[in-house]
């Protein structure tokens, strides 16, 4: 049933960020975001990646443990911002991740070239 729940959450959120698309730029940070362009969403996941990893190298105990799932979470967040911005969703993500499972790596790598 969590899986359910996993999929609500991020199916709200799409919602959010679709409607923030429309919003003044002053109303909220992801309209503020949407405002300043593709270039600043990149800027912020590419952002968000590097402390990600940071945080995975710094990772140690529960509080290590904490901040890399912080930062994942900030990720996954701008990345959403990001497909919502080129017009997509988590679902569109969900549904190649879907197509791949079961498939070897090296397999689906391959068939990409």
């Amino acid at each position: 049933m969590e899986q359910a729940a996993d999929i609500d959450v991020l199916r709200a959120l799409d919602s959010v960020l679709r409607d923030r698309r429309d919003a003044s730029g002053d109303s909220s940070y992801v309209a503020s975001l949407y405002e300043k362009g593709l270039n600043k969403i990149l800027e912020k996941v590419g952002e968000e990646a590097t402390e990600v990893i940071i945080a995975a190298k710094d990772c140690a105990g529960e509080k290590g443990q904490d901040a890399l799932l912080g930062e994942v979470a900030d990720l996954w967040f701008h990345t959403m911002v990001l497909l919502a911005q080129q017009g997509l969703s988590s679902s569109d993500v969900v549904a190649v991740l879907e197509e791949r499972f079961g498939l070897s790596g090296h397999v689906e790598k391959a068939s990409r070239s």
